[in-house]
């Protein structure tokens, strides 16, 4: 959660990649430490266990890499912020183990550059930046607005650099490890471009995206540390604690989740109705056939609706696409009002037009909470703990609402409770070429718009199927 904006700040510059080898090698060194034990509050870590499927196929592409038959982009799902982690550690451990046991010579490092989000640094701080940097990170403005600097530094470095690439085509974590939320065309786009870029440099590698799926687990179920959370969860909301007696199944804990959510929905609904002024009727309409469950979802995203129209109409930005594609807009607009490119220079400015420039950024970073809640529940459906009632998907679901609270509480940069030591599980899925694709529609500007389009979908169902 980003920290508490009371003041102007000046433009977020770009931080130029600066890839140092000997600060990479000091960070996998630290990697085992960084993954196991938690060293910032954000990030929960505790993961003691990571394996790898279809590694040999990473292990076969780099050494093609390598031999500059191909160029390559890894398409990693993000489903939590560990995730680049653990991407650093199937690099940097699994993949040169795998290549030693199959025979596969790799002349040189295993690494990859990658693209990452511009406002972690807002929220976690500058040294991340300087780090990310340092490892090989190009950060990129996420919006409407194409961030022309990131794109093209990526690009570059897709085509020509020594290593290949890593990009989250989510665009942002979900908090569910079991759904992979719709991409964004841009990795897509990227393989495209790299493939114009070789043609007109008159090289014959061939592109390929290669989709990674990323889930996790825990060592041990941790029911009894969920009993502990959804205790915590209830008492901070003003609900009576339901006590869960010895044999108790998983049916309790569900009903004690249906019953939080229904509270809080209800609260919220108030909320946004007598201070907001949202019209939110006090039924909604749904199928008659439709269960509880599916009319608090649909309660959900109605109330999701409106959160996000209460800032975008303080910002007017119209409301189009999806969630997840209005919390990009909106992060855009607010970014806007606090990092101020209109300014030349703050501090010349009078106290007066100060004060202004403050007034308005402390206000932009309180309407963009409403965004930061909506951001945590896009992927919550009516039957994700239902199809499989796992203490993982409890446990997903009760750190959402856990982050919710926490951001109507004003914790700056909360620590969720670590549950359980946690194992992650990697695949490797099978590479998609790109360079194929592109001679099927090469020249025709509509038929690239459309391979795009396909790609970007066969991308998702790679994904989901590794997943499922």
């Amino acid at each position: 959660m980003p920290k508490t904006i009371h003041s102007t700040q000046p433009p977020l510059k770009f931080i130029p990649q600066q890839f140092n080898p000997l600060i990479l090698q000091i960070f996998r060194w630290l990697l085992p430490i960084a993954l196991r034990f938690r060293t910032r509050p954000w990030l929960p870590a505790g993961i003691v266990k990571i394996e790898a499927k279809n590694v040999e196929v990473l292990a076969e592409l780099y050494q093609q890499f390598q031999a500059g038959k191909i160029r390559f982009l890894l398409a990693f799902r993000h489903p939590e912020v560990e995730d680049p982690l653990c991407m650093q550690y199937l690099l940097s451990r699994i993949v040169p183990e795998v290549a030693r046991q199959k025979g596969i010579r790799l002349q040189s490092l295993v690494h990859s550059y990658f693209l990452y989000d511009r406002g972690m640094t807002v929220w976690a701080g500058d040294w991340l930046g300087w780090l990310f940097s340092r490892l090989g990170g190009v950060p990129v403005h996420r919006g409407r607005r194409l961030d022309r600097q990131a794109i093209q530094t990526a690009r570059e470095l897709f085509a020509n650099a020594k290593l290949p690439i890593a990009v989250a085509p989510e665009g942002g974590t979900n908090g569910h490890s079991g759904i992979v939320s719709p991409l964004e065309p841009g990795v897509a786009q990227m393989g495209f471009w790299c493939v114009e870029d070789l043609q007109k440099a008159n090289r014959t590698e061939t592109v390929i995206i290669v989709p990674i799926a990323i889930q996790y687990g825990y060592v041990e179920p941790p029911w009894s540390k969920l009993d502990w959370l959804l205790s915590k969860l209830e008492a901070d909301s003003g609900l009576p604690i339901i006590e869960i007696a010895q044999g108790d199944g998983e049916e309790i804990y569900y009903q004690r989740l249906c019953r939080l959510a229904e509270y809080l929905i209800t609260e919220m609904e108030v909320f946004y109705r007598r201070f907001y002024h949202q019209d939110i009727p006090k039924t909604i309409s749904t199928d008659e056939s439709a269960s509880p469950n599916q009319v608090l979802i649909a309660r959900l995203h109605r109330l999701l609706d409106k959160a996000l129209q209460v800032t975008e109409q303080y910002f007017g930005v119209q409301a189009q696409g999806n969630f997840i594609d209005r919390c990009r807009r909106l992060e855009e607009a607010g970014w806007n009002y606090i990092y101020r490119e209109d300014l030349p220079d703050i501090n010349t400015l009078s106290p007066f037009k100060c004060g202004l420039a403050d007034w308005i950024a402390e206000e932009a970073d309180l309407r963009m909470r409403h965004m930061r809640i909506v951001e945590s529940f896009v992927a919550v459906t009516a039957t994700y703990i239902q199809e499989q009632p796992t203490v993982e998907r409890f446990a997903e679901t009760a750190l959402l609402i856990f982050d919710m609270l926490s951001r109507i509480q004003d914790t700056t940069l909360p620590g969720r409770p670590r549950l359980g030591l946690r194992q992650a599980q990697i695949t490797v899925g099978e590479p998609i070429s790109v360079t194929e694709r592109w001679k099927n529609c090469q020249g025709d500007r509509y038929a690239v718009k459309q391979a795009v389009s396909d790609l970007t979908k066969d991308l998702q169902i790679a994904l989901e199927k590794m997943i499922g």
